[in-house]
């Protein structure tokens, strides 16, 4: 396991815990282990469960690289775990208690289900260092459209939860911050009562579907429909 990253699972739930101080910042090694768990979740599991410990939820990612060799080896963590969050085969649930910026709002973001605390705050903090976060820039514009993305990474202004709710990187704000744990409680447990395979059909969809035209989704949608129905699953 890697260091400050703490794995249980409880049942159908995998509820992971990033624990690396104040700013939680991730590593290669962290980065990694994710993308395992996300991959090839523990038999029987269903929802992945992501909170941290600490004042933020996650600040970013560790800069380590000295070479070349190196910030291409970060960098494809990177990549790889964004991949695993869009394609796991768990409905994964982010529990945002803090602030979240860079690759931290990624990490809450793509999530299938992102809830966050009142008091969170989200941001992307590269262009003051001098950088444009084009890691960010893959799939930021296809939440909140290309505008919005432009704003958000151009000028780092800090969005607080209820404006990251309007914008689409968040599913929910929870009435409180010491409401959050309860909040995310019940949506894990209104998830649990549903099929895994319904929800890995809702997500197959949501992939295939992305960059269809209208007329090709609903031609996708009828296909799919007939297949569960034939299958004694509805639709």
């Amino acid at each position: 396991m890697a260091e400050g990253l703490a794995v249980t699972v409880e049942g159908p739930v995998v509820r992971v815990v990033i624990d690396r101080g104040d700013d939680n910042l991730l590593t290669t090694a962290v980065c990694d282990e994710l993308t395992g768990l996300l991959a090839a979740p523990p038999p029987g599991t269903h929802v992945l469960r992501l909170a941290a410990e600490g004042p933020c939820f996650c600040l970013g990612r560790e800069r380590r690289a000295g070479t070349v060799q190196e910030l291409r080896r970060e960098v494809g963590a990177l990549v790889a775990l964004n991949r695993a969050l869009r394609h796991s085969p768990l409905v994964t649930v982010a529990e945002v208690h803090g602030d979240a910026a860079g690759f931290g709002v990624g990490l809450a973001a793509l999530c299938r289900v992102s809830i966050a605390a009142p008091s969170a705050r989200f941001w992307f903090p590269e262009v003051e260092i001098g950088l444009a976060p084009t890691v960010v820039l893959s799939w930021l514009p296809r939440l909140v459209g290309p505008k919005r993305a432009f704003d958000l990474t151009a000028t780092a202004r800090r969005v607080d939860a209820a404006e990251a709710l309007g914008l689409g990187l968040l599913t929910a704000v929870a009435p409180s911050d010491p409401a959050l744990e309860a909040t995310v409680d019940d949506y894990v447990a209104t998830l649990c009562r549903h099929q895994p395979a319904v929800h890995a059909q809702i997500t197959g969809f949501l992939e295939a579907s992305a960059d269809f035209t209208q007329d090709q989704a609903d031609e996708l949608a009828a296909d799919k429909l007939i297949l569960a129905s034939l299958a004694g699953r509805g639709g």
